[in-house]
């Protein structure tokens, strides 16, 4: 069975936690012989946090806690006064345990950057590289009101990504649930008719009506059978190297492979330009940047490393890696010229996301109507081949 870790308050101590053994999250607060009132979070063995005795788990809310941090320092409050604010009004278990662990290293005297280290379940290797740049060029509050820029960014992303995806999905669900009523009862029903009258039937008819038999008798296999043939592109999802040999087809894709290849790079460029911006050297720039760059461009990313590394130009060493386009190629000249590298790859980003909005307005304009004609043709179809019997009889009785 796994292991449990259960937090609990304590009135004596303050908070507790006792590791035990049980089947899931509920068994092991009934194991621990732990009043579920005072329960805070029951953490599985993995460090995946689990729902127990109504508590609300969500991840560490990242972009949240930089826009207020930034807020209250602007505000004149000292960092540690900050922190502590944030934490009395935080009601989650596990981003309270995690904000208690940054200020218990403050009060122990080290630096901020290091303190969020020891947190590296609820901060990650760019945002402690923002911060610990920020600490020696003294533009924390500037720094995180960029990383929460950042991190909008890749949520609005995401969302228009997610909100383009719905229609269709929507379209294709309801489609095969047509389909899938038509087969289990209109078919054999028109089936029993037919095949009452008699006479001969077309040949795709005869089949339609056999599916229809076949439809009629198995109900509840052709139901699944439908669910899974919807869900069997998500399970199949799921697995890495599909997702992987699909990602690559997409990448050669004549159309589609360029326009995903300017999206890595407006990601990689809002990187950059949010940690030079911080004061984070080129190279560890770039360095930090490898975490988040598309898997298709590491290989050229550790190119333009190596070569800003000896000493090349960062312009030269991007267009080396193939890691630009004509337009963001000069602006990086510009912004070396003019000491303003950071703001002109932010601009380069901006400008390749008008690009890709438009993209994908006109990729849902292409797709939607493609279902829908897909979706058509199917039913329209079924329909078709059952009355198309009916027809037949008519013309022989005239």
């Amino acid at each position: 069975m796994p292991d449990f870790v259960i937090h609990f308050a304590d009135p004596p101590r303050g908070t507790a936690s006792l590791r035990v053994q049980a089947g899931d999250a509920q068994a092991a607060v009934n194991a621990a012989h732990v009043d579920p009132r005072r329960v805070l979070a029951v953490e599985a063995s993995d460090g995946e946090e689990a729902a127990a005795s109504g508590l609300v788990v969500r991840r560490f809310p990242l972009r949240l806690f930089s826009q207020e941090l930034a807020v209250l320092l602007a505000a004149g409050i000292p960092l540690l006064e900050g922190l502590e604010t944030l934490r009395e009004k935080e009601s989650s278990g596990p981003v309270a345990r995690a904000l208690d662990g940054v200020i218990a290293s403050l009060r122990e005297g080290q630096p901020l950057s290091a303190a969020l280290r020891t947190q590296p379940d609820c901060f990650d290797a760019l945002f402690v590289a923002v911060v610990q740049s920020s600490e020696r060029t003294g533009q924390l509050e500037q720094a995180l009101r960029e990383h929460a820029s950042y991190l909008g960014w890749v949520e609005a992303l995401r969302g228009k990504l997610i909100g383009a995806s719905i229609y269709p999905l929507t379209l294709i669900v309801a489609g095969v649930a047509v389909i899938v009523f038509l087969l289990l009862f209109v078919v054999p029903r028109f089936a029993g008719i037919l095949e009452g009258v008699g006479g001969t039937l077309p040949p795709s008819s005869q089949l339609l009506i056999a599916i229809g038999h076949v439809g009629g008798g198995h109900p509840w296999a052709t139901a699944l059978g439908a669910l899974a043939l919807v869900l069997s592109p998500v399970l199949v999802w799921r697995h890495a190297p599909v997702r992987a040999w699909v990602t690559a087809r997409l990448w050669e894709a004549p159309l589609l492979g360029p326009k995903l290849h300017v999206l890595a790079l407006a990601q990689f460029y809002r990187t950059a330009s949010m940690l030079l911006g911080a004061g984070v050297p080129a190279v560890a720039a770039l360095r930090t940047s490898h975490g988040v760059i598309s898997t298709r461009l590491a290989a050229a990313l550790d190119q333009a490393i190596a070569a800003v590394g000896h000493g090349e130009r960062f312009s030269s060493a991007l267009q080396d890696a193939g890691l630009t386009t004509p337009v963001s190629l000069r602006m990086v000249r510009v912004g070396e010229r003019s000491g303003r590298l950071g703001p002109m790859l932010r601009q380069a980003a901006e400008f390749h996301d008008e690009e890709l909005s438009r993209l994908t307005e006109l990729v849902t304009h292409l797709v939607n109507p493609l279902l829908m004609l897909v979706m058509g043709v199917l039913i329209g179809g079924i329909v078709v081949l059952m009355y198309m019997p009916i027809f037949q009889l008519v013309e022989q009785v005239q």
